[in-house]
């Protein structure tokens, strides 16, 4: 990952004459550091290192990085691949200068995807793009990603850092994962589809994630807040804290449940909120009913909704509101399910169940939402 740049020509490819002045024209001068680059590779090699686990054949700085599926001891095996950002969310880092937990979000984002297929997540890639490379930034980031896959169980074998001056202002620098697991093909979740009775879980998030934060940084800078101040919603952090708490990894513990049984559907609650992405694992006539009393609102929820009188709707739509995975599980096996889901370290709240759809009906049903959530 983070190739190394090609060795130099030991001999020039081009003569000059000694008249052509060519001095202050090199690609440092441009703004490319290839030894920079060169740098980093050395000090993130032990972290990449630290997530190698079966089918890991091959180490860093090759043109492509190989992995043996066989050598992971699936039969009959699916692969299954995301990708993914972190968003804005990445604008609060650069304003607080923290940089360490934005990799856990981008690892989250992309294996929370895969393990709602019942998918394990087996390895990762990541590009880091910036305006200039700096190396304490970039080295906090990519311990982040680290840090993310070591949770999932996936190995991180290859990425790419483009320095790029113009493109990105200042130090900013933008990330893109990409994420590949396997499931057995009679595995799959989803095969035995969700049918009414059927109760929903709901997994409680770690924050925000990394969704909604074009609307929540606007909401910080019309309330003249700054991202040093102390959380309103938080009396141990400063907001700038708060918000990054990173993405939660649902990965172990959805596994350790769809292994027992009994589980119909995962929704990881992203872009879209509750209404967008739960009719993503709901076949054509079912809708689901949720219990917005079941739960609690998290504090940043709420003083997001107060301080810029988001309706219940908007919320729904636009955060988890709490929830960053939902299952759906047979209505015999929904004890078992959630048994497996606390054993695995998960909160967990029984918010509601599967229905028939009306003709015209919205897929996603919140009730007494007003008296749950108010303004």
């Amino acid at each position: 990952m983070h190739e190394a740049s090609d060795p130099l020509w030991s001999e020039p490819v081009l003569a000059c004459r000694p008249e052509d002045d060519i001095s202050g024209f090199d690609y440092k001068a441009a703004g490319v550091d290839i030894d920079a680059g060169a740098r980093l590779v050395d000090e993130i090699a032990p972290l990449a290192a630290a997530t190698r686990r079966s089918g890991v054949v091959s180490g860093l700085g090759g043109f492509g990085a190989l992995f043996d599926l066989r050598d992971t001891g699936y039969r009959d095996p699916v692969l299954v691949a995301s990708t993914d950002g972190v968003g804005t969310k990445l604008k609060v880092a650069f304003a607080a200068g923290v940089h360490d937990s934005i990799g856990i979000d981008l690892v989250a984002m992309c294996v929370n995807d895969l393990v709602v297929q019942g998918a394990e997540p087996l390895f990762f890639l990541d590009y880091f793009a910036t305006g200039r490379l700096r190396l304490d930034t970039a080295r906090a980031v990519v311990g982040g990603i680290a840090a993310g896959c070591r949770e999932a169980g996936c190995a991180l074998i290859g990425g790419e850092t483009a320095e790029m001056p113009g493109m990105y202002a200042h130090d900013d620098y933008d990330l893109a994962g990409f994420a590949v697991g396997a499931v057995e093909r009679d595995r799959i979740v989803g095969s035995d589809p969700p049918r009414a009775g059927d109760v929903v879980l709901g997994l409680a998030a770690s924050g925000l994630h990394a969704n909604g934060f074009s609307l929540v940084r606007r909401i910080v800078a019309e309330k003249g807040y700054d991202y040093g101040d102390a959380a309103p919603f938080a009396a141990d952090a400063s907001l700038a804290q708060a918000l990054l708490r990173p993405t939660r990894i649902y990965v172990r513990s959805c596994l350790a449940a769809i292994a027992g049984g009994g589980v119909r559907g995962l929704a990881h609650i992203t872009g879209g909120g509750l209404i967008e992405n739960i009719p993503r694992v709901l076949p054509d006539p079912l809708a689901v009913e949720l219990e917005a009393k079941a739960w609690p609102l998290p504090p940043v929820m709420d003083w997001l909704k107060s301080a810029a009188h988001l309706p219940a709707a908007e919320m729904a739509r636009t955060f988890n509101c709490g929830l960053g995975m939902i299952c759906i599980a047979a209505a015999d096996r929904a004890d078992d399910v959630a048994a497996a889901f606390a054993q695995g370290g998960e909160t967990l709240y029984t918010v509601g169940r599967v229905v028939r759809r009306d003709d015209g009906g919205p897929s996603v049903i919140l009730r007494d939402v007003e008296q749950a959530w108010p303004r």
